[in-house]
């Protein structure tokens, strides 16, 4: 919801009543997990968890993949597991193949496969999800979007926050973006900056572009200079466009999404006299009809310290600390 990041919505304060209940009911369901009155899942192997504070797509994909493929530079065989937004399977826990679609498991989960080719298994359940993947020969889990899911134990905590919009207005659902208050920060091992300004105790994350991919038609990559148009259905569409005007690309047209919204057709009617470009999540569920579209892959950049965190962490926990 755009007035969440809006300096002047007087009237999401008639949702007061409604947060205050979120919070009451949510700090009753951590009191619980904390107290060992709910069981939580405890997996045989390290968990990471990468989640956020608030609703909404804050860059979590792009960490979760680098994170696969920097475990795997240091000897660990890591498989992912997710709620699988947006899909719908016959069945659950799911483990991914190559021939799972959006539909069954979801776009996020997708992409994590096909681009890193690790074990994937999406459910409700996250416990269920985490031992089907280590009967998989991992040794490692992340767990993509799953902070507040507490009946998974987890062994380090990572947050990504939107270097611009960052908490919105600070409210708790529904009268503000929060899923829980900024005092979790202080619980977690690290929290990552997409994009910043990066603030005080901050890893900063950016967002590196790739080489245009084709999804359709057999005509050349657009060059930077061009006149395209282009569509996003993330969780911040602003930030795939100022992308790719930083890229020198000129932008006629905009369409942006809901995180995780199908695109249909009928919306590419408009979209035919110039080069269409859209995010590699988009791609994974791209539906035709626009017979010159690609998609820009991203990859994260993480800093030196952060990776030196997360190495003494897992030493760590081999050492049982």
């Amino acid at each position: 919801m755009q007035a969440w990041y809006r300096p002047r919505t007087g009237w999401l304060w008639l949702l007061a009543p409604l947060s205050a209940l979120f919070a009451l009911i949510s700090g009753l369901r951590r009191g619980l997990f904390r107290r060992g009155l709910k069981a939580a899942y405890r997996a045989p192997v390290p968990v990471i968890v990468v989640g956020n504070l608030t609703v909404g797509g804050n860059g979590k994909t792009p960490l979760v993949v680098w994170l696969v493929e920097w475990l795997r530079r240091q000897g660990y065989t890591p498989g992912v597991i997710s709620r699988g937004y947006g899909g719908k399977a016959e069945h659950y826990p799911l483990l991914l193949d190559e021939n799972t679609r959006p539909e069954q498991a979801g776009d996020e989960p997708v992409l994590i496969h096909r681009r890193t080719g690790c074990p994937v298994v999406v459910g409700p359940k996250r416990g269920e999800a985490a031992a089907l993947l280590t009967a998989q020969a991992v040794d490692i889990i992340i767990s993509d979007d799953g902070l507040q899911h507490y009946a998974l134990a987890r062994d380090i905590e990572l947050v990504v926050v939107d270097g611009k919009r960052r908490f919105g207005n600070g409210h708790l659902l529904p009268m503000g973006p929060l899923r829980e208050g900024v005092w979790r920060l202080d619980r977690v091992d690290a929290i990552i900056n997409n994009g910043g300004p990066v603030g005080a105790g901050e890893y900063l994350m950016t967002l590196e572009p790739g080489a245009l991919q084709p999804v359709s038609g057999q005509q050349g990559a657009p060059e930077p200079g061009s006149n395209v148009h282009a569509l996003a259905g993330i969780g911040h569409p602003p930030r795939f466009f100022a992308t790719l005007e930083q890229l020198g690309f000129i932008l006629e047209q905009r369409l942006a999404l809901a995180d995780h919204q199908a695109v249909v057709s009928e919306q590419l009617v408009g979209l035919q006299s110039a080069p269409l470009l859209i995010t590699e999540k988009d791609a994974v569920k791209w539906p035709g009809g626009h017979d010159n579209t690609w998609f820009v892959p991203v990859d994260a950049r993480l800093p030196a310290d952060f990776e030196q965190l997360l190495l003494t962490r897992l030493k760590e926990l081999a050492h049982g600390d």
